[in-house]
């Protein structure tokens, strides 16, 4: 067989794999990025409600249900699981 004949048929092989698995390849792009969206919108959720839990604890001071010390502590725990948060939405959205 002809080297130039065993190209073409190399070059067109190639090609028709090419094209076949390239919806298969899209829906795979796809789903990754619905699974990043889905974590996105997570940790979202999850950030919004570590803020109310901050809010609440100011509010527990403000109404005496805190002590100072006891927010303080409570209030140091909710802001460093804030920041946990925040830098985890920070690696999800890239």
């Amino acid at each position: 067989m002809d080297i130039v004949a065993l190209l073409v048929i190399i070059a067109v092989l190639a090609a028709v794999v090419a094209l076949v698995s390239a919806p298969l390849r899209a829906k795979a792009v796809q789903r990754a990025r619905a699974e990043s969206e889905d974590e996105v919108a997570e940790l979202e959720a999850r950030k919004e409600a570590k803020y109310r839990e901050i809010r609440d604890a100011e509010m527990d001071l403000h109404t005496g249900k805190l002590s100072e010390d006891d927010h303080r502590t409570l209030d140091r725990q909710l802001r460093a699981e804030a920041v946990q948060i925040l830098k985890a939405l920070d690696d999800a959205r890239g």
